[in-house]
C-alpha cells in the first residue's frame, strides 16, 4: 500500500461546492476553503463551483496544475451522494483533466455518514438554542437576517 503522503507535494485539493446565485453563500463557502487550507498538510488547495459561479471545477483544475500538481482530489462538498457526485461532477472533472495529460484525478466520497457529522449537527443545534437565549451572537450563517429565531404556532 502507498502512504498518500508520498507525493503531497504535487497532489492538489478542489473542494467544490453546488455554487449559488447568492454571493454571500459563494464567498462563505470561499472561507471554509480558506480556513481549511490553513489547517491542511496540502499545498496547493482551491475552490470551485459545480455551476452558477466563478471559479468552476475546470477553472481550479487549471490553477492546480499551473502550481504544479500531478495529481488532482477533487472532494465535494455535499452531504450524501447523488447525481451530483455520481455524474456531474466527475463529468466536469474529466473536461478538465483532457486539457492536462498525465495529472491523475479522482474524485472523493461526500461527506456522508462520517461519524464527526453528529458533532457537528449537534454543535450547531447547541449554538442556535445559546442563541435563541441571548448568550451568544447570531452565527455566521444567520448573521444579520434575523433567521435564527424561535417561533410559537398560536393555532
Amino acid at each position: 500500500m502507498t502512504d498518500y503522503t508520498q507525493d503531497i507535494e504535487h497532489t492538489a485539493v478542489i473542494i467544490v461546492d453546488h455554487g449559488s446565485r447568492r454571493s454571500e453563500s459563494n464567498q462563505m463557502f470561499e472561507q471554509f476553503v480558506a480556513h481549511f487550507t490553513e489547517h491542511s498538510p496540502f499545498r496547493i488547495v482551491e475552490p470551485a463551483h459545480m455551476e452558477m459561479s466563478e471559479p468552476t471545477i475546470g477553472t481550479a483544475f487549471d490553477r492546480c496544475v499551473a502550481h504544479g500538481a500531478k495529481r488532482v482530489v477533487v472532494c465535494p462538498y455535499f452531504l450524501l451522494p447523488g447525481k451530483h457526485w455520481d455524474t456531474d461532477i466527475p463529468e466536469l472533472v474529466a473536461i478538465a483533466a483532457r486539457r492536462h495529460p498525465g495529472v491523475a484525478h479522482m474524485v472523493t466520497a461526500p461527506i456522508g455518514l462520517h461519524p464527526m457529522m453528529h458533532e457537528v449537527i449537534g454543535s450547531r443545534i447547541d449554538y442556535c438554542l445559546r442563541h435563541v437565549s441571548g448568550t451568544v451572537q447570531e452565527c455566521e450563517s444567520c448573521r444579520g437576517t434575523g433567521r435564527c429565531m424561535m417561533k410559537k404556532n398560536d393555532q
